[in-house]
């Protein structure tokens, strides 16, 4: 980065819309999918096997310490609304 780069001046000051977007609708996500869970009577690990994911990741994401790809997401809907 240069020293008098604009855009890197205005996005360390006001910080990053988008990324603000992305940071809103993943915890959103995490949420919704954590509702789910609960209200079918599944836990984190239930949800690792039936998406075939490390009960880890599955925690990262509910705890919003990670995002969702799109790929996941439409597996995760998938086997949630059976």
């Amino acid at each position: 980065m240069e020293e008098n780069d604009f855009v890197s001046i205005w996005l360390e000051e006001t910080g990053n819309p988008a990324i603000e977007e992305l940071a809103r609708a993943n915890v959103e996500i995490a949420d919704k999918t954590a509702k789910t869970l609960a209200d079918k009577g599944l836990t984190k690990n239930d949800l690792s096997v039936v998406v075939d994911i490390n009960p880890l990741e599955i925690e990262r994401w509910l705890e919003g310490r990670h995002t969702f790809s799109i790929n996941v997401l439409k597996e995760i809907s998938a086997k949630l609304s059976d």
